[in-house]
């Protein structure tokens, strides 16, 4: 009885495991007459964008975006202006053109204005010093635009 009841749980357990494997493996294949569908759609990769060169006033910049129809992906690069003007400002004055170097400072707003406010203001077509200054005041349109000193300094003179 013991021989039988043995024999009977293994039949009952190949039979369990063959009719097991059997749903396992159906559901392996999952295609159709015209299209597969167990493929994965590509991915959009972002490109690198490499600057080595550590005197670059540029930053890099990459993205992408990929669903399951479409994929996108592009890169740029960022231009530092004041990174720039830092330069030639810098190449300027080393070629001994101080005052062109710091003509080129003064484009910037917050340079311009504290020239102005440490009393030496930034040179005016070719003049510096009082010459200079009395320049920015009868013109002050050709102040930096985000200057405040110069601009405020006039509209109260004139008002």
């Amino acid at each position: 009885m013991n021989n039988a009841l043995r024999i009977l749980t293994s039949l009952m357990l190949v039979i369990v495991i063959g009719v097991m494997s059997n749903v396992a493996l159906a559901a392996d294949t999952n295609t159709s007459s015209t299209v597969v569908t167990d493929k994965a759609p590509p991915t959009a990769s972002a490109p690198s964008i490499v600057i080595n060169n550590s005197d670059v006033c540029k930053s890099a910049a990459s993205a992408a975006i990929q669903t399951q129809i479409l994929g996108f992906a592009s890169g740029i690069t960022v231009t530092d202006e004041n990174c720039e003007r830092l330069k030639l400002a810098r190449s300027m004055y080393g070629m001994g053109m101080k005052v062109a170097g710091v003509a080129l400072l003064c484009q910037d707003a917050r340079v311009f204005d504290a020239m102005w406010m440490a009393g030496t203001p930034c040179p005016y077509k070719g003049s510096i010093g009082d010459a200079a200054q009395a320049g920015w005041l009868s013109n002050p349109e050709d102040a930096p635009s985000e200057s405040l000193f110069v601009k405020k300094k006039v509209t109260k003179t004139n008002g």
